[in-house]
């Protein structure tokens, strides 16, 4: 299995890993040997929560790693008038008689309270490669789905300014 990911995307993850090899490990490191200095370690809090910090630090580094070990490398190389990658796009939702306006992104920056959803999203995979005008059915599971209709697209690129996600 792999994970469809920009170089923008690639990029972010090692500026991070980064990050935490010379900043945050080396610090949770010193931490946890402060908070052992304390004394006892089986009624110590400070180590614990030191060591817990650690190995959330060394959780994130493995998830980072392995997600750029396994990513296939993706562009938008979608033609004018189709829906892609970055591209922003004005939905009608036929049920609530309501408009939106969504950008589509990686999962690794969606941020869907923002409007800026996965591509890899049942709303995201239903609309990628569609026209303006195109009513389309966005099945989010077998009990529930509704239909979404293209108003406008609005070309978009990789501009390097939404951040990827934490845990």
């Amino acid at each position: 299995m792999y994970n469809e990911l920009t170089e923008v995307d690639i990029r972010k993850m090692q500026e991070e890993i980064d990050y935490r090899m010379r900043v945050v490990r080396p610090k949770c490191v010193e931490d946890v040997a402060t908070a052992a200095a304390f004394g006892d370690r089986s009624e110590n809090y400070e180590y614990k929560a030191a060591k817990q910090e650690l190995r959330r630090c060394d959780s994130r580094l493995r998830y980072l790693r392995r997600m750029i070990a396994t990513a296939k490398v993706i562009k938008s190389d979608t033609r004018e008038g189709v829906v892609g990658l970055f591209d922003k796009v004005e939905l009608y939702y036929e049920d609530e008689g309501d408009t939106e306006t969504i950008t589509l992104m990686t999962t690794l920056r969606e941020d869907a309270l923002n409007g800026i959803i996965s591509k890899e999203s049942p709303l995201g995979r239903a609309v990628m490669g569609k026209r303006v005008g195109d009513r389309v059915l966005v099945k989010v599971n077998d009990d529930i789905q509704y239909y979404v209709q293209i108003r406008s697209i609005t070309k978009g690129a990789d501009d390097d300014s939404l951040p990827i996600h934490s845990f």
